[in-house]
């Protein structure tokens, strides 16, 4: 059975101009992957960022979308460019110019899930790369591009807050006061620096410790969606996976369901940014 391309979550009326998305918490893998996969059914998840979705399920509540995948990281990555296609998996693909994500295995189709474990035995068909961005890659871009669009017409300007976790690893650091948050802004070329700071604010207030742009800038979704200058802007959120998870057991943690409440307060101060209640005012 094909993995899902995506799966959207409506509000009852549009009140916000933010789109939620989260693209690498997908979890509906093939049974064909799976089986073509030398890593067992747990450590194919390790690249996932598993309940991400669960985090921020309460989107719709606040009058936004929220996108997210339904295909997991591991099968095609949509944090990615569709030809990021690396040649050291991908039959008949010519080595380019250096590309630091492809050469370490994690392109639009990945090689590796985290600390570089390989997926496969050996190369993939182009065929194969090529049906798994037709099929999954496409019709979500096409989507999040859609949902900005309409935003930009009813609102007049939108902003993409993109939803992701990071390994505890990535953040740790000597003095125990590694971020738990990290914010993406690609050192404000995808946001304005009004919006950024609103959306930091929002995360302080809570108490957890916020970063910008270090460990994680933002990646493809960020640089191809952040158009300040017609706007239309990005960002990206990076959330501690220690902070909720059992990282190596890939489940929640005691922590999960009080996380996820104050997230909630969080959505509801995001949703607020920018203009709001158009479509309603244009009916009164």
């Amino acid at each position: 059975m094909p993995s899902t391309s995506y799966h959207l979550h409506l509000p009852d009326a549009f009140t916000s101009c933010v789109v939620f998305a989260s693209p690498h918490s997908g979890r509906d893998y093939p049974w064909s992957f799976l089986r073509g996969t030398v890593l067992d059914d747990h450590t194919i998840r390790s690249s996932e960022d598993a309940f991400v979705d669960r985090l921020f399920d309460c989107v719709p509540q606040f009058g936004a979308a929220f996108l997210r995948a339904g295909a997991p990281r591991a099968y095609v990555d949509l944090n990615r460019a569709c030809d990021e296609l690396d040649p050291a998996l991908i039959e008949g693909v010519s080595k380019r110019s250096h590309n630091p994500r492809i050469a370490s295995g994690l392109g639009v189709v990945p090689r590796v899930v985290s600390n570089g474990r390989a997926i496969y035995r050996g190369k993939l068909p182009m065929s194969e790369a090529e049906r798994r961005i037709t099929r999954i890659w496409h019709p979500y871009h096409a989507k999040l591009a859609d949902l900005l669009s309409q935003s930009r017409t009813q609102f007049g300007s939108s902003i993409l807050i993109d939803c992701h976790s990071m390994p505890h690893e990535a953040v740790r650091n000597s003095k125990g006061q590694s971020p738990e948050i990290v914010i993406g802004d690609r050192f404000g070329a995808s946001a304005s620096s009004d919006i950024v700071n609103q959306v930091e604010a929002a995360f302080e207030r809570t108490g957890l410790r916020v970063a910008r742009n270090a460990p994680f800038a933002g990646a493809y979704i960020a640089q191809h969606y952040g158009r300040p200058s017609q706007n239309q802007h990005a960002i990206q959120i990076e959330i501690d996976r220690s902070v909720y998870m059992d990282e190596r057991a890939v489940r929640p943690n005691k922590n999960f369901h009080q996380f996820r409440k104050l997230l909630r307060g969080v959505v509801a101060e995001l949703a607020a940014i920018g203009p709001r209640d158009a479509g309603r005012m244009a009916a009164e």
